[in-house]
């Protein structure tokens, strides 16, 4: 398994994978041994990260292979189709899987995606419309959120 990392404003992300693909995209604040790139996928892995959080980037290109049960990737192939800017919520999923009683295993499966922005687990939020949880936690994708709305609203001072 080959390993990369690249700093983000969210954290050290670090890339694992092979030429099946990227398995792994997780993020820590130590900052990681694997800070050279060893293989070409695992390059361009990086580079279309450093775009996404640089604005220039809505839609990842790349080849994936998380681990996970059938089920899982399903899920997660589910998630891949929300758009950059929108968001989803854990009914509509479980509905577009066919089974709108599957909501707490589609919520399981969001929750144990291996594959961090790659999958864009951070776009599905409660039926409410509230931040529901994030393994990264909710400023984690409050801030991604923010990121991909397509107008960026300027803070006023006081």
């Amino acid at each position: 398994m080959n390993k990369a990392s690249v700093k983000t404003p969210l954290g050290n992300a670090i890339f694992e994978g092979d030429a099946h693909g990227i398995s792994k995209l997780y993020l820590t604040e130590e900052i990681p041994e694997t800070t050279s790139v060893s293989t070409p996928f695992l390059q361009e892995a990086k580079e279309q990260l450093q775009q996404y959080f640089s604005g220039e980037l809505k839609e990842f290109n790349l080849k994936l292979n998380p681990e996970g049960t059938d089920f899982q990737k399903k899920v997660w192939q589910a998630l891949q189709n929300i758009p950059y800017g929108k968001t989803a919520s854990y009914m509509e999923l479980a509905k577009e899987l066919g089974d709108p009683l599957a909501i707490r295993a589609v919520a399981a499966a969001n929750g144990k995606n291996p594959l961090w922005i790659l999958v864009p687990c951070h776009r599905v939020i409660g039926s409410d419309g509230s931040l529901t949880g994030y393994a990264g936690g909710l400023w984690r994708k409050k801030w991604l959120l923010d990121h991909e709305q397509p107008v960026k609203q300027q803070s006023l001072a006081l």
